[in-house]
């Protein structure tokens, strides 16, 4: 279990280095993260103990939320001071996602049918 928690560790450093050293825009766990996922595609498989850590990990999920609760209660004056902008900020972010995407849909939809004639 030990060498596949060093692999997914090793993975979010080499994503953390490659985030830092080119300046993307990209959390570097999000770059570990793909990295990951090409290195799993190309090998075609899940190794035992890789899937045990993720199953170990993703069980005790709920626990590596525990520090952003943290931030959040240390921040309550603040958040609360700011509600408005933040509740309008959500609610515009939203609805321009849902916008956008049914835009993108609607284009995508066009151009995969084909009139004959």
């Amino acid at each position: 279990m030990l060498p596949a928690l060093t692999a997914i560790l090793l993975c979010q450093l080499a994503g953390e280095t490659i985030a830092a050293a080119t300046g993307l825009p990209l959390p570097g766990p999000v770059i570990g993260m793909a990295i990951l996922f090409l290195v799993l595609l190309l090998r075609g498989s899940v190794p035992t103990d890789l899937g045990q850590v993720g199953g170990a990990l993703l069980a005790n999920l709920s626990l590596l939320f525990v520090p952003a609760g943290v931030g959040i209660m240390t921040h309550a004056a603040r958040l609360e001071a700011e509600a408005l902008p933040l509740g309008a900020t959500l609610v515009l972010s939203t609805l321009a996602t849902i916008a956008v995407t049914g835009l993108v849909m609607n284009r995508l939809g066009r151009t995969g049918r084909r009139t004959d004639g």
